[in-house]
């Protein structure tokens, strides 16, 4: 019978112990990087780690409890709040969209629903991750449930999505919490609590806030201006705000492959704290990678993160990968090919602030196009400008057309070729539903923005492209913002504007600071502040000492395709619009073989029906038609971590690369079906030929 990994450990320290011996390198010393660390021990009833204390009914509620006093939350009730907004930010909630039946914290490891709440007890520990300047202070957090078996040791990595604080990975540390794993968590240099400039308060490492000077070294995120700077940003720009990712000057995404393997350290290092083999009044590092299973995952930013660490891992922390639709920034010439259905994709493995400045220029003309009146959002995108009384959408057509970015001639037209022109640059056809809510939503100027900053490692100051965040009135002034939506921020926000009543503003209107799409160009047109886009493009295209800035943050970023051999499962949506599968999985997955060759235990699954925002699916009324296009990638993400689980823990087989054909729940767009299993086929481990996905080196092929 074959022995648990982890006995040759505990021989080895029962050994020492009994011969009196020690090993100063075997004590289970906290990692240099860290802070101090705050130990919080949740009870699974009052309050737990996955729920804190809502259980799986609370996470359904449209809102959490209310704060006792609204401009001054307590720790625990913004750590109850950002829990809910993060959980919820990225599922369907709804019950016909599978949430307490297909997943949620009712539904046990093996997937039986079960009539209990989902509470899971256990310690929280919190700490920052700095060189000791205070400058960087990146959030870890460690979750080790009380279920943690000593003897089945496992790690989960939930790294936060997008630019989200460090609960923005809890719907995937939601797998490893039900596993009995420990979760490592990091906000990798993000966050959704920012500086506020005028005022001169920063967020603290539980949320709440403090003024700047008392906070110093102590602060989650300082924009780093001295007295006389801040004083004269804020008479030239009053009642602006300093968000981390796009402000801290750091290039965050160079470094979220390591703060990512430095929360597994971390997490190693609480395990060990709690459980390991005591020696001399010392614990020791009896829990290792050697015998502890250990999967990079998350999802978005956060699977790039992971995938990031994969490549990074030199000694060995991660075991597997297991991710779902993750940023890749590629090599700058990556030499691999894309087909589908035999035809080779012209432009594919752009980095994301390469498409998404393109999609800033042409999506919210596209929205427009008469081919897609009928996707979720298009008709109320098109009518929405009426309130306005600006033709704002149109107008960035005509304003396209005289740039010479377009050529047609009338709305309808322009704006067909502007969806044309984002299939020509690597969109999906099935992407092309997803345009006028993305537009209507302002995710490509966000995106565009906040990575533009984080790439040209930017101070507020710099006022990139004429950009800004500040909160402003409905005709689009710059005004304060309310003091309670500040307060609650962390855990409210999601830390790439607009979010939580911070809008993104154009300092360089024609009449004056406004909010980005209700600004005047400086002709005088209402066009969405076209030349604001087009600056952020010529940052990612152009040779002047700006763009050559930003370009040097991008190379810092791109990612070489080595995993070293470690088992990896990807997951992605094929009709992903924010991060759209030619530019990044697929692409990966073709430069992994080319890298690692035979080696290589990367498997690609594309899945059908499926896009990046799972949430969308759970808003019929405000966005029909998600729910009868789409089913939730979240249930294949767990799928992928069950199969590499299995597969780690027991040596069962992985799948091999394919597409997963899914059903589309159909019926009246806003009503939908309720999701059935007939909905969703597993993931086959050997496909039938027709879905299988072909990977040489350097090429991927992907059938229709």
């Amino acid at each position: 019978m074959a022995r648990h990994p982890l006995i040759p450990s505990l021989l080895a320290a029962a050994v020492l112990a009994a011969c009196g011996g020690s090993s100063e390198s075997n004590t289970n010393t906290a990692p240099g990087f860290l802070g101090a660390v705050r130990a919080t021990n949740y009870d699974g009833a009052s309050d737990d780690l996955l729920t804190a204390g809502l259980g799986a009914s609370g996470l359904a509620a449209p809102a959490p409890p209310a704060y006792a006093n609204a401009l001054a939350p307590t720790a625990a009730e913004l750590r109850r709040a950002a829990i809910h907004t993060n959980y919820r930010a990225m599922l369907d909630m709804t019950a016909a969209g599978g949430y307490g039946t297909f997943y949620g914290p009712n539904v046990d490891a093996e997937g039986k629903v079960t009539a209990g709440e989902g509470k899971v007890a256990g310690t929280e520990y919190l700490a920052f991750a700095d060189d000791g300047s205070g400058r960087k202070n990146v959030t870890l957090m460690v979750q080790l449930p009380a279920s943690f078996d000593p003897k089945k040791p496992c790690i989960i990595t939930a790294t936060a999505s997008g630019s989200r604080g460090v609960y923005g990975g809890i719907s995937t540390g939601e797998w490893g919490l039900k596993r009995g794993c420990a979760v490592a968590y990091s906000d990798k240099g993000t966050g959704g609590a920012p500086h506020d400039l005028q005022n001169d308060t920063v967020p603290l490492i539980d949320g709440t806030r403090s003024s700047a000077a008392a906070a110093g070294k102590s602060a989650a995120f300082n924009a780093g201006l001295s007295a006389t700077e801040l004083a004269a940003f804020n008479a030239a720009t009053p009642n602006r705000f300093a968000f981390k990712h796009a402000h801290s000057g750091q290039n965050a995404e160079r470094d979220w492959g390591r703060t990512t393997l430095q929360a597994v350290e971390f997490a190693f290092w609480a395990i060990n704290e709690r459980y390991g083999e005591v020696q001399g009044g010392e614990r020791l590092k009896t829990f290792t990678p050697k015998n502890t299973i250990t999967i990079a995952s998350s999802i978005s930013n956060g699977g790039g993160a992971a995938i990031a660490a994969a490549e990074q891992d030199a000694d060995g922390w991660i075991s597997g990968v297991a991710v779902s639709e993750p940023a890749i920034e590629m090599p700058a010439n990556p030499g691999v090919r894309v087909e589908r259905g035999g035809a080779v994709v012209a432009t594919t493995a752009k980095p994301l602030v390469d498409f998404t400045t393109v999609a800033n220029l042409y999506q919210a003309c596209a929205a427009l196009a008469p081919s897609i009146a009928s996707t979720p959002y298009a008709a109320g995108f098109a009518a929405g400008f009426a309130s306005t009384a600006l033709p704002i959408a149109p107008n960035r057509c005509a304003s396209l057309a005289a740039r010479g970015l377009l050529s047609a001639s009338t709305t309808p037209t322009q704006a067909e070729e502007a969806l044309q022109k984002l299939r020509d640059y690597g969109w999906e056809p099935e992407s092309n539903d997803l345009h006028a809510s993305l537009a209507a939503f302002e995710v490509a100027p966000a995106v565009a923005v906040t990575f533009a900053n984080s790439l040209s490692s930017a101070s507020v100051r710099d006022n990139l492209c004429g950009f800004s965040y500040a909160a402003t009135t409905a005709a689009g002034a710059v005004t304060p913002l309310a003091s309670a939506a500040l307060a609650g921020m962390f855990a409210t926000g999601n830390g790439v504007p607009p979010t939580s009543g911070v809008q993104l503003v154009n300092n360089l209107g024609k009449f004056g600071p406004a909010r980005d799409f209700l600004s005047a160009s400086p002709a005088g047109a209402f066009d969405w502040n076209l030349d604001g886009a087009v600056c952020l493009r010529n940052l990612v295209t152009g040779t002047d000492a700006a763009a050559k800035k930003l370009q040097a943050g991008l190379d810092e970023t791109r990612r070489n395709g080595n995993l070293h051999g470690k088992p990896t499962l990807i997951v992605h949506g094929r009709a992903d619009a924010l991060l759209p599968v030619n530019h990044t999985s697929r692409p990966y997955a073709a430069l992994n073989r080319k890298v690692e060759g035979t080696a290589s235990r990367l498997s690609y699954i594309e899945v059908a029906n499926a896009q990046h925002f799972d949430s969308f699916i759970g808003l019929p009324a405000v966005l029909p038609g998600y729910d009868s296009r789409y089913v939730p990638l979240h249930i294949y993400l767990n799928r992928a971590l069950d199969a590499m689980y299995a597969h780690l823990s027991s040596g069962a087989a992985l799948p091999a690369s394919q597409v997963v054909r899914t059903l589309p729940r159909g019926g009246t767009p806003g009503s939908a079906p309720a999701l059935g299993t007939g909905n969703l086929p597993a993931i086959a481990t050997v496909p039938a030929a027709a879905d299988a996905i072909v990977l040489t080196p350097g090429a991927i092929s992907v059938p229709e």
